[in-house]
């Protein structure tokens, strides 16, 4: 590996596509065995939940160490955290849902798909639940003691699925394969080539002063180069029809960036909240309530709603970006 790092460091211009390359590959390797594991049975709501957070939000819970680290701004990180979530809840269900629909119910309702929406719909409320306690708690700062609350409240939210999939499991008389740990093994040299890209990326773009690819807009950068594994996820799972994935993996995946990413940079050095702060977390909040409502009236999301959260996508990057 390190001798593959200093040949890409090696090749001049090219090396940040490099980079960039090496992030999608880890990030696509993490991808394939969440499906092999989705073939070999398990359910779409314990795999989008549980487990596809883990790699989807690997890149940012390692940029939010490699900036605690480095001694970066915890602005950037709060940047980066909701340039997440924010283009998970609109752009990312939203495109899906204009081409093919979004339907986690049907007319005969079986048993399966109704637990797949209880269990979407508290993941919904857990997104408005940790957003607005990191709103709570973060009026002006975010210290190490709300750091250690924000992990605490998302262990114990990952603690409640594992027991559900245990009870899940034992009912079913079902139990967990050898492959599961070549899974695993293969999952954590997907999250090691994450690392090894994120920290290059950051250090590169810290080093440049002007221009939009700069530091200025690290937390905007990252968050974008963060969420193309999602983007992969969203269209593949969305044009096979597995609603069920696309929302829970976009859904969980915000959870690794609100509360536990804010919470391991505070772990670090306090993070002061930027204004855009509140902007965020107000868009975030009223999103999560469109997809709160859809889901638990009617069990989808029409195709008009999703232009219109691609829409509110805009407003988001003008209220950021340009305004």
């Amino acid at each position: 590996m390190t001798s593959l790092i200093s040949w890409m460091e090696s090749a001049g211009l090219a090396t940040p596509w490099f980079f960039v390359g090496l992030f999608l590959a880890a990030s696509l390797l993490m991808i394939w065995r969440l499906e092999a594991m989705a073939a070999g049975g398990m359910e779409g709501t314990v795999l989008g939940t549980l487990i596809m957070p883990y790699c989807t939000g690997m890149g940012n819970l390692i940029f939010a160490i490699v900036l605690g680290l480095r001694g970066g701004s915890g602005a950037e990180v709060v940047t980066n955290c909701l340039v997440n979530n924010v283009t998970n809840l609109t752009l990312l269900l939203g495109v899906p849902a204009a081409i093919w629909g979004l339907s986690v119910a049907d007319t005969k309702q079986d048993s399966a798909r109704q637990r797949n929406r209880l269990s979407m719909l508290l993941t919904l409320c857990a997104v408005l639940f940790f957003t607005g306690t990191a709103w709570a708690m973060g009026r002006r700062e975010i210290g190490f003691a709300d750091g250690l609350v924000l992990i605490g409240l998302f262990l114990c939210w990952q603690a409640f699925h594992v027991v559900e999939v245990l009870k899940s499991n034992r009912r079913q008389n079902k139990s967990f394969g050898w492959m599961l740990a070549v899974d695993l093994i293969l999952l954590g040299i997907g999250a090691y080539g994450t690392y090894l890209s994120t920290d290059w990326l950051v250090a590169w773009v810290s080093n440049i002063k002007t221009g939009f690819i700069s530091a200025s807009y690290l937390g905007w950068l990252s968050g974008w180069l963060d969420v193309l594994p999602n983007g992969l996820l969203a269209f593949y799972y969305g044009r096979k029809r597995q609603a069920e994935v696309v929302y829970t993996s976009q859904v969980g995946d915000g959870h690794i960036c609100i509360p536990l990413c804010l919470g391991v940079f505070a772990l670090f050095r306090p993070i002061v909240v930027p204004p855009f702060f509140q902007t965020g977390v107000m868009i975030l909040g009223a999103v999560t309530l469109v997809h709160l409502i859809f889901i638990g009236a009617w069990g989808r999301l029409p195709r008009i709603v999703g232009w219109i959260l691609t829409a509110a996508y805009g407003i988001f990057l003008y209220q950021g970006l340009i305004k």
